[in-house]
């Protein structure tokens, strides 16, 4: 009897799967206002809360110049024209509830990023990268909605966004670099093809009005999470899904100007480069970069976070990355589907789990941001919850 509580105990600190040092994960209920519950697996001494419940396909945040979180929200998986940003404001630290969510924008193109940047008179503006255009918004502290008229900065190709054509790249991501330069990510028109437009599969850079719009970095079939870190830009990357079940890598890189990394020619698999036999071309792939960090393949990458020691006391935690693994849509693989901490062994490890238990989808993590100290706020765009994740 005693053997099998040790066994009992053991899995029940559930560890990581991947290859870095192991967290021991302790379980921790959820209870949703729709009477789902469910154990979500984190670190010891961290807690986990839904702050905003009932919106739809909720996807990623930022911080306005006033403090206030706003969101996207793409309302389900179609091309559609009926997207949200939402203003999260009033938080609650006992229940760990936004007490007050507000609509700021609605009937949008698939809004996926946002971002804010004051300029060098001082004007902030909002960022909001859309499937067929990033556009701003001039935003004053207190804004419950757009006090202008959007200024369209740049436009992107949005055809081919269906499966019948290969492709489901819909979303386009913001960020704004620390010298003010304006990057957009835009990807593939198909899962691995020779592309006609040279727009797709890239990041863009421009100036805060859209001129001087150049391509920054080609070869990424689907760059979702931006992240800049002491100035220098990380993308997440989503690799093609022809190769089979167990390759190409998912991974994070590390951007520089006029860097090529590679698709729909070249791979990354297990720290290795490789070429698509499908997709040959003069010079090979001996000049592609390996990626700062891998995960199996199709996790799904999506958001990514960075954390200093000014962000937590969790050793552990501190000056590593959290990514956001959506899943897979082949559940069978149990790739993806929950958070993972990158330290800077670059090896990621298990942070949460528990978004897929057996063949039970408690949801899928899209973007990961920092709140407070010791706590930070997670999207799941499956079922339209926003975690609040903190440490005691």
């Amino acid at each position: 009897m005693k053997h099998i509580l040790t066994i009992a105990f053991v899995l029940l600190l559930c560890c990581s799967m991947y290859a870095g040092k192991t967290l021991a994960l302790v379980p921790k209920k959820v209870i949703l206002k729709n009477g789902k519950s469910f154990n979500l697996n984190l670190p010891q001494g961290y807690e986990i809360k839904p702050a905003v419940e009932g919106v739809k396909r909720i996807r990623f945040m930022s911080k306005s110049p006033d403090n206030r979180i706003f969101v996207t929200d793409m309302y389900n998986l179609a091309d559609n024209k009926k997207g949200t940003v939402y203003i999260l404001d009033d938080f609650d630290r006992e229940t760990g509830r936004f007490k007050k969510v507000t609509t700021y924008l609605t009937n949008l193109h698939n809004p996926n990023s946002l971002a804010f940047y004051k300029d060098e008179r001082g004007q902030n503006w909002l960022y909001l990268a859309l499937t067929s255009k990033l556009v701003r918004y001039k935003f004053k502290s207190g804004d419950t909605k757009p006090t202008s008229t959007p200024e369209t900065i740049a436009t992107f190709p949005d055809y081919g966004l269906s499966y019948k054509y290969g492709g489901w790249h819909l979303t386009r991501t913001v960020a704004v670099s620390p010298n003010g330069k304006i990057y957009v990510s835009v990807g593939s028109s198909c899962n691995a093809c020779i592309e006609k437009e040279d727009v797709r599969a890239t990041v863009l850079e421009m100036n805060p009005d859209g001129s001087d719009r150049k391509i920054f970095v080609k070869g990424l079939r689907n760059a979702v999470g931006l992240k800049f870190v002491d100035g220098v830009l990380y993308a997440t990357n989503q690799g093609a899904d022809h190769l089979g079940d167990n390759k190409p890598d998912e991974t994070v890189y590390i951007l520089k100007d006029k860097m090529d990394v590679g698709w729909p020619h070249c791979y990354q698999y297990q720290g290795k480069v490789f070429t698509d036999t499908k997709f040959p071309r003069t010079g090979g792939c001996r000049n592609i970069p390996l990626a700062y960090t891998s995960f199996g393949a199709h996790a799904s990458a999506l958001g990514l976070e960075y954390f200093t020691d000014e962000d937590t006391r969790d050793k552990n935690l501190q000056n590593s990355f959290l990514v956001a693994l959506h899943g897979s849509t082949k559940v069978s693989l149990n790739r993806g589907y929950r958070v993972v901490l990158v330290g800077e062994d670059r090896k990621p490890r298990d942070f949460i789990t528990g978004f897929l238990q057996a063949k039970s989808i408690n949801g899928r993590p899209c973007d990961v941001m920092k709140f407070e100290k010791d706590s930070f706020l997670i999207t799941d765009d499956k079922t339209g919850v926003i975690y609040y994740v903190f440490k005691k």
